[in-house]
């Protein structure tokens, strides 16, 4: 790449680091693995940058990448363990932890049990914002698929969360 083009390079990466790192943790549910994921999505961009023609597509590319690592991620042998800790229980009141953070952690523990592919679904329907023909496009598959993954992932996540999905659900 000549100076020019890692100097566009360098300036699409400062501006979207951040996103590409929050979708990646809202994929994997732990950020060690989001960073790892976030690197192997720039990585791929940089060694294409000279072969993407349409710049307002970078997005999708990277969001694409993103999904697919985690995805690919997800199947290797050693993730399919998971390491639980117990925590003690918090009595003091004085620490009582924000609503908001609260059910942010519940939503996101419950995005750690559903499987990879209806994980992405939800992430990129409901948390990126995407509808459900982008979200096909950025999966490289059928809306038909979306459609059926997202109601697969939403009953995942209610049996996951359980009696906790009401109190995720803000009060009246």
């Amino acid at each position: 790449m000549d100076q020019r083009e890692e100097q566009e390079f360098a300036e699409y990466f400062v501006a979207r680091r951040d996103a590409v790192r929050r979708t990646a943790y809202m994929l994997c549910g732990d950020w060690h693995r989001a960073d790892d994921l976030a690197q192997t999505a720039f990585v791929a961009l940089h060694r294409r940058w000279r072969k993407i023609r349409d710049h307002g597509a970078l997005d999708a590319y990277v969001r694409r990448t993103v999904v697919r690592a985690a995805i690919d991620e997800s199947r290797r042998p050693w993730r399919r363990e998971r390491q639980t800790e117990v925590l003690p229980e918090v009595t003091d009141q004085s620490t009582r932890v924000d609503d908001q953070v609260a059910t942010r952690s519940a939503l996101l523990d419950g995005l750690k049990e559903v499987p990879p592919r209806q994980r992405a679904v939800l992430v990129l329907r409901f948390l990126e914002g995407l509808d459900v023909a982008a979200t096909a496009a950025a999966l490289k598959c059928s809306e038909g698929t979306v459609k059926s993954q997202t109601a697969r992932g939403l009953d995942a996540l209610r049996g996951v969360l359980g009696d906790a999905l009401d109190d995720l659900r803000p009060a009246s």
